[in-house]
């Protein structure tokens, strides 16, 4: 009832790292330098994949697709971090943010189920080869890519149908970008289903899918260390090292930043650099450098 007479606020404040000035200079260095990276290296890799027959295969059209989240979860919250390094007001409308923060909500979600989906394929490739074009066909492809879109937009949509966010009281977001846990330490009101509906979903989305390829990984290694050539056992593995590799930055700092939300909320911004940041921009260069398929594309 407190809230009630309140005016709701129609501007939110982006602290970021810093207002010093040279340090802003840096900081637009090093964030410009990986944004080009970032666009670059998985347009490039999206490209390749699409003008080479050779990569048109199940592990390359998910390695397309994740190019593709990549890019757009970069270009939700880059281009805004980079004018607001220069900007002493570093304001984003209520609206601005939400669309912001859904956004990159939508794609957080569809990377999770994309790389459980990786990690599966991965594993009927090593573990079931004779009946991999069989299982991982081209039309159980499409329809794992229509439920992973389909399912993330709804899991995103569902917050919003439930209890739409209201700021009235505190403008001030401790972040770079309208992340979703920072957005909820501002927003007013009874947030309890909210969060409730947060930790739920953290646990379908981010526990869940880590689940699998856990499982899918075990499965790879006792299958990799039943063959009995040294060469055989090595192309497994490096195989699967690129994904693993993706997997273990995504998901390590993913999972300690939704799932110790009350321990690591004054670190939220530099934690989400790992997986907003940093992963979109060695994606390309873990699945190019390490593959030989895509060297030779």
């Amino acid at each position: 009832m407190d809230n009630v007479n309140q005016t709701l606020l129609t501007e939110l404040i982006l602290v970021g790292f810093t207002q010093n000035f040279q340090a802003c200079i840096l900081l637009f260095v090093l964030f410009f330098i990986m944004y080009i990276l970032t666009i670059l290296g998985n347009s490039f890799l999206i490209f390749t994949i699409i003008v080479s027959p050779q990569l048109h295969t199940p592990m390359y059209y998910f390695l397309c697709n994740l190019s593709s989240i990549d890019l757009g979860y970069t270009s939700s919250s880059i281009p805004k971090l980079l004018l607001d390094l220069f900007s002493n007001t570093r304001t984003i409308s209520v609206t601005g943010c939400l669309i912001q923060m859904n956004f990159a909500l939508f794609l957080g979600v569809a990377e999770c189920i994309l790389l459980a989906v990786m990690a599966y394929d991965r594993y009927v490739a090593i573990c079931f080869p004779l009946h991999y074009t069989v299982i991982m066909s081209w039309r159980v492809c499409n329809c794992i890519t229509i439920v992973m879109w389909s399912g993330s937009f709804i899991g995103t949509l569902i917050p919003n149908i439930i209890k739409p966010l209201v700021f009235c009281k505190r403008n001030q977001l401790n972040h770079i970008s309208c992340e979703i846990l920072a957005v909820l330490e501002v927003a007013c009101g009874d947030l309890t289903i909210t969060k409730m509906h947060m930790f739920f979903q953290s646990i379908v989305v981010l526990i869940s899918p880590l689940l699998l390829i856990i499982v899918s990984y075990i499965c790879i290694i006792i299958s990799v260390l039943k063959i009995s050539s040294v060469g055989g056992r090595s192309k497994a593995f490096s195989t699967c090292a690129s994904h693993l590799t993706v997997v273990i930055m995504f998901y390590g700092t993913s999972v300690v930043m939704y799932m110790g939300q009350a321990r690591f909320s004054s670190s939220l911004k530099y934690i989400s650099l790992v997986y907003g940041v940093g992963t979109p921009v060695l994606n390309p260069f873990i699945y190019s450098l390490r593959n030989k398929d895509v060297k030779e594309a």
